[in-house]
C-alpha cells in the first residue's frame, strides 16, 4: 500500500484534502478503543513507523514487543527533535509513548471496546488515557531525572 492509499484509508479523503485534518481528529479521537485511536492518528508518521519499524521488528520479535519498541522509537524521534531545540537531552516522549504502547496492549488483551457509546464519550476516554499516560511519564521523568 502506498502512502497516499494509506492516508485515504485512514482519513477517508485523499492526501492533502482540506477535510483531512478534521477527519483525522474525528476518527482518531472517536475511535472505539485506544488501539484504533493509533490506527487513525497521524497517518503519515504511522505509515512510516508501520512499514519501516513495526513490520521489520515483527519478523524477528513477538508482535507485542515489536509494538512497544515501535512506540519507544517514535518517542525517541520526538525526543531527538525536542532535545535539539532545547539543547538538553530529554527522554520524556520515549517514556510517554512506551506507556501509551502498554495501554494499547492491555486494552487489546481485554477487548476494550467503546463502539456502543457516543463520540463524545469515546473521545473523552481516549483523551483521558493520553492525559493519564502524560501525567505518569512526567512523574517518572521527574523521579528518574530524565529532564
Amino acid at each position: 500500500m502506498t502512502l497516499s492509499e494509506y492516508v485515504k484509508k485512514r482519513n477517508g479523503v485523499p492526501f492533502g484534502h482540506p477535510s483531512s485534518l478534521r477527519n483525522n481528529l474525528y476518527r482518531s479521537l472517536g475511535a472505539k478503543n485506544f488501539s484504533a485511536f493509533w490506527n487513525f492518528w497521524n497517518p503519515v508518521f504511522s505509515y512510516y513507523l508501520g512499514t519501516k519499524i513495526f513490520r521489520p521488528l515483527k519478523m524477528v520479535l513477538p508482535a507485542a514487543v515489536s509494538l512497544l519498541l515501535t512506540f519507544m522509537i517514535c518517542g525517541l524521534v520526538h525526543d531527538l527533535v525536542t532535545s535539539l531545540v532545547r539543547g538538553k537531552i530529554s527522554l520524556f516522549f520515549a517514556v510517554w509513548f512506551l506507556l501509551m504502547g502498554l495501554v494499547v496492549l492491555v486494552t487489546k488483551k481485554f477487548h476494550y471496546d467503546l463502539s456502543l457509546h457516543n463520540w463524545v464519550f469515546r473521545a473523552s476516554v481516549n483523551i483521558i488515557i493520553i492525559g493519564f499516560c502524560f501525567f505518569l511519564a512526567h512523574s517518572l521523568n521527574t523521579i528518574l531525572n530524565f529532564y
